[in-house]
């Protein structure tokens, strides 16, 4: 057996692309050895510590994906299938991750949220997207209590928009500012519909800030509770997760970047203990997207979800 598994990605000129490179840096078993990307063919691959790592030529045509392991496919929405048929057709023991939203209503591909499914054994894994991240981690220790819709505000970064310049990364348009966006049928909504709860309504606004997502959400109890009952369900709900942290104060997104850490906390209850408030803050970069490939990948392989990452 090798000692260290091959690695490619496809993309990775992105934030999340970058952030990924970075983990796999100082990962024990697995390495990055091909980065094909559209428009940085023949550059240096950054945050990358092999100097010679370059960015190979994203086509079909001339795409070596000789002795690799796991393909990440790091694309925009829309363009990782042909890709995935064409890379399968050659080899189809490879690995895949993807990080688009393609494939994460596809039942044909194992969508896995790490702290909330096990690993079915597939080879071809969706990663959850950062909104529907958040909201699912929020909701999935109450979710049997529920009477009726959730409704969640999520603000986010700019990051959060891609790196690719548009009106909602567009700083001076964010300048003293938040922009609503995709207030009805956004793709995280459904994708929460799909995996784990179809009576979600989801509303995201990006904000001047560059990285880093809270997610605030309202619901309905079936009976009355208390903050001190549903605080001690979340703690043992996530007692084995160690990414996240159940806190009684509301969670803070400048506590949270830069970190795999997703945070909990901020419950509230009105005065008729049936209508809760809870917040989540996580980093959309990392636990929202990078950092969740690491775990997939990790579980495709055999090792454990959280080698290769630094959370402590």
């Amino acid at each position: 057996m090798k000692n260290k598994l091959n690695i490619a990605m496809l993309g990775g000129r992105g934030y999340v692309g970058q952030e990924i490179i970075s983990i796999l840096d100082n990962h024990p078993n697995l390495n990055l050895t091909k980065v094909f990307s559209s428009s940085n063919a023949g550059a240096q691959v950054k945050n990358s510590c092999n100097k010679d790592l370059k960015f190979s030529p994203l086509n079909k045509s001339e795409m070596n994906i000789d002795d690799v392991d796991v393909v990440i496919l790091a694309m925009p929405n829309g363009k990782a299938k042909s890709y995935f048929d064409l890379i399968n057709k050659i080899n189809n023991q490879i690995i895949f991750i993807d990080i688009s939203s393609d494939f994460r209503t596809d039942n044909a591909w194992h969508y896995r949220l790490p702290e909330l499914r096990k690993y079915n054994g597939s080879k071809t894994i969706s990663n959850p997207g950062c909104y529907a991240t958040a909201m699912q981690l929020s909701i999935a220790p109450i979710m049997d209590l529920v009477d009726g819709d959730i409704n969640s505000i999520g603000i986010s970064g700019y990051s959060g928009a891609g790196a690719t310049p548009n009106s909602r990364n567009n700083q001076s348009k964010l300048e003293n500012n938040l922009i609503p966006y995709s207030l009805s049928g956004h793709a995280h909504e459904n994708e929460v519909r799909n995996n784990l709860y179809k009576q979600i309504h989801f509303s995201p606004h990006v904000a001047s800030f560059f990285r880093g997502i809270l997610v605030t959400s309202k619901l309905k109890l079936k009976k009355k509770n208390s903050v001190e009952n549903i605080f001690n369900m979340y703690k043992n709900f996530y007692e084995n997760s160690k990414l996240i942290n159940i806190k009684k104060d509301i969670p803070m997104i400048n506590e949270i970047i830069n970190t795999h850490t997703v945070e909990i906390g901020g419950f509230s209850l009105d005065e008729n203990k049936q209508h809760l408030t809870l917040c989540c803050t996580l980093d959309n970069l990392l636990k929202g997207a990078a950092t969740q490939v690491i775990q997939n990948i990790n579980a495709a392989c055999g090792f454990d979800d959280l080698t290769g990452i630094n959370y402590e």
